[in-house]
């Protein structure tokens, strides 16, 4: 990934050296789209179970309680008003992440959210859980197609929330276990939620350690963007408590684990009041190209060629 980006550098600065001045774009972002799963789209937080409720998405929504990362840009920026897509699909791996900024960017869009993954580790079982570097490589090319098709357009993506800590805070709650177990729910981690069993604790280790090691890959791929920050963990690393889950499947965010993520992520995500765009510079000396990436984080990294 680093050598295309050395390359589309060099490339850029021999054929079009005008086109490396141009400024990206700073400010309040004018229009959003956001990706992912059935957390994005809010799922069982309206009054009719079972169903998607965007208004009430951490990203996109509408929403005065949950006080998205859409309402919270409005008032600085009111352009925006109306330019919100809520692209995300309940049941969304990330192999479908492709898609969806597929269809963020033909929506021409200045600021894209992404929080998926939890579909990948949330399966029937540990061995039907999408391996590490496939994850990996699923987001790679999504992002990919999303700084190719919208190069000025900034991507936050959100780490994959804990799912150890939802069966900590529920698998003593009667109702909840009842229900992972009838509906089948994320197995991989929520089967036999009460067993003290040496293989139901293994299992649920293995589990969280993926979760961990996904959010790491996440990291990885997103690092190798000038315009794509990651939350720093900051969404996995959140103590959801009780009432931010649904009471009636104990698995997705409530209203107001909605709002817990949304101040999550905003707090993480870009300072929109920062008008200094990240840049990437190539130098030349003795026949040797470096160049230096200053990234949306404020990190920089060099590569020799």
């Amino acid at each position: 990934m680093r050598m295309r980006l050395v390359a589309a550098v060099v490339a850029a600065a021999i054929l079009a050296p005008a086109a490396l001045a141009d400024p990206a774009k700073v400010g309040y972002p004018s229009s959003i789209a956001s990706t992912g799963d059935s957390i994005t789209r809010a799922f069982e937080t309206c009054a009719l179970p079972f169903t998607d409720c965007p208004p009430n998405s951490w990203s996109t929504g509408t929403s005065t309680t949950v006080n998205s990362e859409y309402r919270r840009i409005l008032p600085a920026n009111p352009a925006i008003f109306g330019r919100t897509y809520n692209d995300a699909k309940t049941g969304a791996r990330m192999v479908a992440l492709d898609g969806q900024v597929a269809t963020a960017v033909s929506q021409g869009v200045d600021y894209v959210t992404i929080l998926m993954g939890a579909n990948d580790v949330c399966t029937s079982d540990p061995s039907t859980m999408t391996p590490v570097a496939t994850l990996q490589a699923q987001l790679v090319q999504a992002l990919n197609r999303v700084t190719g098709g919208l190069p000025d357009a900034r991507v936050f993506v959100a780490s994959i929330p804990s799912i150890y800590n939802l069966w900590s805070i529920l698998h003593t709650n009667f109702l909840a276990d009842l229900t992972w177990s009838v509906a089948g729910i994320c197995q991989s981690m929520l089967k036999n939620p009460t067993s003290t069993a040496t293989a139901d604790v293994a299992r649920r280790a293995v589990v969280a350690q993926r979760n961990v090691d996904d959010n790491n890959a996440i990291a990885a791929a997103c690092a190798q963007y000038v315009h794509c920050r990651f939350d720093g963990g900051a969404t996995y690393g959140t103590a959801f408590v009780r009432s931010d889950v649904s009471t009636i499947d104990y698995f997705h965010p409530s209203v107001s684990g909605q709002a817990k993520l949304a101040a999550v992520t905003w707090g993480v995500t870009y300072d929109f009041t920062d008008q200094v765009a990240p840049v990437s510079v190539a130098t030349v000396s003795d026949g040797t190209m470096t160049v230096t990436v200053a990234t949306e984080t404020g990190a920089t990294w060099s590569v020799k060629s």
